[in-house]
């Protein structure tokens, strides 16, 4: 069953509410924002030095090891794919009025503009909120490479939404896939060759020195009897000099890592470009109608398992392969793209079929609010952590917690911002966050408050130009 894109949408250009919203995208963009607080909360209050190298160097006790198992298969970077999806569908609600030959500019106008001011936000939320892992910026350039596809049949653009996974699953020299999986094979194979050698007596050349001296700083590195190396530790001592001195101290090291990996590096490109393939993928399922909910109980059900089976069987065998802790080559290096968009898939899958069911309704309607003010919801959980919660100013807890512990605390603040949403939308037509970049896009003040006896925006079949924020 097809939904056309401008079925839902209002006839003037202007922000949508009430009626006009789709349940569905509110209530998964509310669980996503709050979801991907588990994916960002290590970021913010460890020393990533630590452990980025090794998991088991944060915190390893069973409840750490059992939550960070969980949160591998079912939940990374499948908050990240709802957000791209969402994108997309918003992509195609938002452009409606410019899916005829007539297309009025006003609407491209509105679209790139909006989503310039988006890529400001994200600028800021890096140099001033200092969330390195921002996803505003990614989001508000991937969004300018959109519009021209947006006429594209559901086909097409899955075809294209694919193309990043297929990419990640060949690989590149020094990076995963297929070519990095050969690559450790023959770094296996070169480095038994040498250490027979060397067992024999021979005298290795100089590149056979460094290629063992190499190989042994690997497997030293995940072996946890071995003292961590003097690099590291320094990188330790400086990133926990930064994140216990002064505002500035911790500016100047975070500034210092964004630019590293996204800025001089390449982060930005990648994560712009598994951005928009994952948008592409979100249109396709709109113009189907399975991403707002248009389609029957029996279909998301079927997908749901189809799609959990597929992506959490990978991921299970990924982990089974990491738990292992040993330098050999991982099968999941090949399928860790597609096994994370088949478990986005499953959740699209699982939560339309809940909001087809009455319990279902009543345990998610209260996500509708958080995905209505998802931009206020991301930056304040940024604010409040960053600068409150972790810094040695506010409540000092940087570095004090394992894995098991930060999700606790991620659960806590996450039900927090539920409530303070659910009350909000009670006196406000939207967040303050969504107000600004609302008046900001259209070049004219929005309403702000809610009138008296104005109804919160009932659950609806409506379109939702303005909420697609999957920030």
């Amino acid at each position: 069953m097809a939904t056309t894109a401008d079925a839902h949408v209002p006839v003037e250009l202007a922000p949508v509410h009430g009626r006009q919203r789709i349940e569905s995208l509110d209530v998964l963009r509310g669980i996503a924002i709050l979801g991907i607080f588990y994916m960002n909360i290590p970021f913010m209050g460890t020393n990533l030095s630590a452990w980025m190298p090794d998991p088991r160097r944060l915190s390893w006790e069973p409840a750490d090891q059992a939550t960070w198992a969980a949160i591998r298969i079912f939940w990374d970077g499948t908050q990240r794919g709802l957000f791209e999806f969402l994108f997309g569908a918003g992509v195609l609600v938002f452009t409606a009025k410019a899916m005829k030959p007539d297309d009025p500019v006003a609407v491209a106008d509105l679209f790139y503009r909006r989503n310039l001011w988006l890529i400001l936000f994200g600028l800021v939320d890096i140099f001033v909120v200092l969330w390195i892992g921002d996803i505003l910026l990614v989001y508000g350039l991937s969004a300018l490479f959109l519009f021209p596809f947006r006429k594209l049949p559901p086909r097409a653009l899955l075809a294209m939404g694919l193309l990043f996974a297929l990419a990640s699953a060949i690989g590149w020299p020094g990076g995963g896939g297929m070519v990095g999986y050969g690559e450790r094979v023959d770094m296996l194979r070169e480095a038994s060759r040498i250490e027979a050698r060397e067992q024999a007596g021979g005298t290795l050349t100089e590149q056979e020195s460094e290629t063992i001296k190499e190989f042994r700083k690997k497997r030293d590195s995940i072996d946890l009897s071995k003292p961590i190396p003097k690099e590291r530790q320094e990188k330790i001592a400086a990133e926990r000099k930064a994140f216990n001195g002064t505002p500035l101290d911790m500016a100047q090291y975070n500034w210092g890592v964004w630019n590293k990996v996204f800025g001089a590096g390449s982060g930005t490109f990648f994560g712009v470009l598994e951005a928009v393939c994952a948008m592409f993928i979100g249109m396709a399922l709109f113009k189907w109608g399975v991403i707002q909910g248009a389609r029957s109980a029996r279909f998301y059900l079927v997908m749901a398992i189809c799609a959990y089976a597929v992506g959490c069987g990978l991921r299970a065998l990924g982990l089974h392969e990491i738990f292992r802790f040993t330098l050999e080559p991982k099968i999941g290096w090949i399928t860790e793209e597609f096994a994370r968009l088949c478990v986005t898939l499953g959740h699209v899958g699982l939560f339309n079929l809940l909001l087809l069911t009455r319990p279902g309704r009543l345990l998610l309607a209260p996500f509708k609010a958080v995905g209505r003010m998802a931009f206020t919801v991301y930056i304040t959980t940024s604010t409040v952590m960053i600068w409150f919660v972790f810094a040695p100013w506010g409540l000092g807890w940087w570095e004090r917690f394992g894995w098991f512990h930060l999700m606790v605390l991620a659960t806590a603040f996450n039900l927090l911002m539920l409530v303070l949403a659910n009350l909000w939308l009670r006196y406000f037509v939207s967040g303050p966050l969504e107000w600004v970049w609302r008046s900001l896009s259209y070049w004219k003040r929005q309403p702000f408050l809610r009138r008296k006896g104005q109804p919160l925006a009932p659950l609806a079949s409506g379109g939702d130009g303005e909420a697609v924020l999957p920030a």
